[in-house]
């Protein structure tokens, strides 16, 4: 059974604990940061894909970057699976961004067609 009346932590502990935690806070930063440029580069794709026609998904890119995360992810100790995941879920979202601007894009600017 636990209490719950909180336990004394020793300050050293604490410390740390900060230490780490500013840290963790920090790389989440970076992570928004480079996703955020990211999508800056892969918005610049869409448009110029939408200009020359092109389909918003390309199937053969998409599989030979989740081949090179997977093993960038095994090389830096990450479990490939989680990365896999995280990229085809960007991926998702940029072929919605290209969608989106393919739509805009169109002579009836996204309107259905008939």
């Amino acid at each position: 059974m636990t209490s719950s009346k909180p336990q004394a932590v020793d300050p050293e502990v604490r410390a740390e604990l900060g230490r780490l935690r500013d840290s963790i806070d920090n790389i989440d930063a970076a992570v928004v940061h480079m996703l955020a440029e990211r999508f800056k580069c892969t918005q610049q794709v869409g448009h110029l894909k939408a200009e020359h026609e092109l389909p918003p998904a390309d199937p053969a890119r998409e599989s030979r970057q989740i081949e090179r995360l997977r093993q960038l992810a095994e090389n830096a100790k990450l479990d490939p699976a989680f990365a896999e995941k995280l990229l085809n879920f960007i991926i998702s979202e940029v072929i919605r961004h290209h969608e989106q601007i393919a739509a805009k894009a169109s002579p009836s600017g996204g309107a259905p067609q008939h």
